[in-house]
């Protein structure tokens, strides 16, 4: 059985904060889970068991162990070992996210996993522990916009430099509004850029550039057609997701999962399960 429920932030929060999930786990073969790479940044606090996690699937990257944990923009999978059982949250959080929650670039976090205590301090160590002691889900989002709030807040006075740059953030809207769909040339231009002058300085602010942000917004959105009920056929995911082709989406599958959408298919140990 899985089951999740979904919260919006704090409205001061949303510029930060895109969504919560809490979710429990329950009852279910173990096995690996392939946590795909978005155009978020992700933060998950267990209120059970602490998460074992690798920053890449079937590549020999590490199994760590996570209380708290904060990832970057990711360029593939991450493995999430699982026992058949996990309860926790999860933090969508915008690339603004980065320097405003954490006071740094995304780029820092690009393809890396963090204890969340080392980006937030004390202050992670008081989420986490208040997550745990609450008793609700409406509890503990409301824990979370506490606290993000105040990281948020004891971050106004550092230096104007921690903020993005609003070429760099206008260009990362438009691909997120455009699911990937854009070509990077015709944004820098419209920006009053270079192609070369955006791809360093987004790379510089995302750790990403905007041509491979590009890729994985498509690829996330095939992703999430992928897991809706009712299993698409594949030709028809790669088509709505904008793909010139299945070929394409089996390409990029491959690179961003380490498997073909058949084997990640069959082998997602999360996959249709609820």
């Amino acid at each position: 059985m899985t089951t999740g429920i979904g919260a919006r932030p704090a409205a001061a929060l949303r510029p930060y904060v895109d969504s919560y999930v809490g979710f429990d786990l329950r009852g279910l073969a173990a096995g690996v889970h392939c946590g795909p790479p978005s155009g978020q940044l992700t933060a998950v606090i267990s209120l059970s068991e602490p998460l074992e996690m690798a920053a890449g699937v079937g590549d020999g990257s590490p199994v760590t162990r996570f209380g708290g944990v904060a990832g970057g923009l990711m360029g593939r999978s991450v493995a999430i070992h699982h026992d058949g059982r996990q309860q926790g949250v999860k933090v969508a959080l915008t690339p603004l996210g980065a320097r405003a929650v954490y006071g740094m670039p995304a780029a820092v976090l690009a393809h890396r996993l963090v204890p969340l205590d080392e980006l937030l301090g004390s202050l992670g160590v008081e989420l986490t522990d208040r997550l745990r002691a609450a008793s609700t889900w409406t509890a503990r989002f409301a824990v979370l916009d506490e606290l993000l709030l105040r990281a948020v807040a004891r971050g106004t006075d550092r230096a104007p430099a921690r903020r993005m740059r609003p070429e760099v953030a206008e260009a990362w809207r438009r691909l997120v509004a455009a699911r990937g769909g854009l070509q990077v040339g015709d944004v820098a231009a419209e920006l009053g850029w270079s192609r070369r002058h955006l791809t360093e300085r987004f790379r510089g602010e995302l750790g990403l550039t905007p041509k491979v942000f590009a890729r994985v917004l498509r690829f996330a959105y095939a992703h999430d057609l992928a897991t809706a009920r009712g299993r698409l056929p594949w030709p028809e995911v790669a088509t709505l997701s904008g793909y010139a082709d299945q070929a394409h989406l089996v390409r990029d599958w491959k690179e961003f999962t380490g498997r073909t959408p058949t084997a990640w298919r069959h082998g997602e140990v999360l996959l249709g399960s609820g």
